[in-house]
């Protein structure tokens, strides 16, 4: 009998702690940047030519669209959304013309969508565009980002009154998570002070690691150039941000953007549109709704790609995936076709008799003996899986 309470209080015990285990395992908030954030932004294609009707209709075309499926998740409003003068109570209000509704009914709208919502401010006295910023704000805006429903600031940096960067954004980071509302922070610092090496330390999600993009094709390679040697700083929770994407807005060709894509989700960038998605054409909904690509970039694992070779008009790019094969790009930045190889030893890969190789964004398939290579067109890239073994 004795044996048998013993054995029935340790089977007891036994089912607590298991209990216990999972409900804490349930209630455990899950990482809201496990991996890099994806959605659209605003200012790439509007600028300050935003309205309330453009953000609803937007969150109802990333649905139509097929990106929410995707994985595009956050809708995000950039600079000119608010008033001009604060509320009598001190708080930041939205501009009566452009968003009569408030910000919470576009909360409202975009989760009711399954989507979330992102808005923004900068870490001094004004945005860039001279309106309401939140330095010395920073309780007081976060409850209302909480209140109103908002899931991710992008915190920018203009106007900061030359005062420390580390303590600024520190101050914007204790605020979110006094609220207790899960909101992504995004640290738009612009790399000036090296944001990868104390991100995470004041409550950042991702860190802009340059200046703005544009449109162009020298603007993003520019962009690509600066993400060389910081790859180790990126992982689950914490991302190198090179900036938005400039897909479809008209500056570059298709194969360009290609390119652009296929570099931004080796570099496990956050993957924010940036176009007008209610008018999207085929071509760059092709881009933007790449799942090999997209599934590269959103490999759990976390792995940032690096450059691993630089023949001057011609790179080598690689990424480690989880399940153990390597995205390669094949990248040329010349004026003309150019025949780029590298051998599986080269981009990682372990030894092998052979290597199953899928381009990503034919989805054809082949198999080499270690030897990667392919004629890639002018301002182009070529991406590829590879696996160890057979095809």
């Amino acid at each position: 009998m004795h044996q048998r309470t013993l054995l029935a209080g340790t089977l007891l015990a036994t089912a607590l702690l298991l209990t216990t285990s999972a409900t804490s395992a349930a209630a455990a908030p899950e990482d809201p940047a496990a991996t890099p954030p994806m959605g659209w932004n605003s200012w790439n294609k509007f600028a300050c030519d935003i309205d309330e009707r453009l953000i609803r209709e937007t969150a109802d075309a990333m649905v139509a669209s097929g990106m929410k499926d995707a994985g595009y998740t956050y809708v995000n409003i950039d600079d000119c959304w608010m008033a001009p003068e604060r509320d009598a109570e001190g708080r930041l209000q939205a501009d009566p013309q452009r968003f009569p509704s408030g910000i919470k009914a576009l909360a409202d709208h975009v989760h009711a969508r399954g989507l979330k919502l992102g808005i923004y401010s900068s870490a001094g006295t004004k945005t860039c565009q001279g309106l309401p910023a939140s330095l010395d704000h920073e309780e007081t805006d976060a409850r209302s980002f909480a209140e109103w429903g908002v899931d991710y600031l992008k915190y920018d940096n203009c106007n900061n009154e030359g005062r420390p960067a580390v303590e600024r954004y520190a101050k914007m980071g204790e605020a979110l998570r006094a609220t207790g509302r899960q909101i992504v922070y995004s640290i738009c610092e612009w790399g000036e002070n090296d944001p990868w090496n104390w991100g995470r330390d004041v409550g950042g999600h991702l860190w802009r690691t340059t200046g703005d993009i544009s449109d162009s094709w020298s603007s993003m390679t520019s962009l690509l150039d600066q993400q060389v040697g910081i790859e180790q700083h990126s992982g689950p929770g914490g991302w190198n941000d090179p900036d938005m994407l400039e897909v479809g807005n008209g500056g570059m060709t298709d194969t360009e953007y290609r390119a652009h894509f296929s570099l931004w989700a080796l570099l496990n960038a956050p993957l924010l549109a940036g176009n007008d998605l209610r008018s999207m054409d085929e071509p760059t909904a092709g881009i933007l709704l790449n799942p090999e690509l997209i599934a590269i970039n959103q490999d759990w694992g976390g792995k940032q790609g690096y450059r691993v070779r630089d023949d001057g008009e011609t790179e080598v790019w690689a990424k480690p995936v989880s399940d153990g094969s390597v995205a390669v790009v094949l990248f040329n930045r010349s004026g003309q076709e150019q025949r780029i190889g590298a051998t599986a030893e080269e981009v990682g890969l372990p030894g092998a008799g052979a290597y199953r190789v899928r381009d990503l964004w034919t989805g054809g398939e082949s198999q080499s003996d270690g030897e990667l290579g392919a004629s890639v067109p002018s301002h182009g890239a070529v991406a590829y899986r590879v696996w160890p073994g057979e095809a």
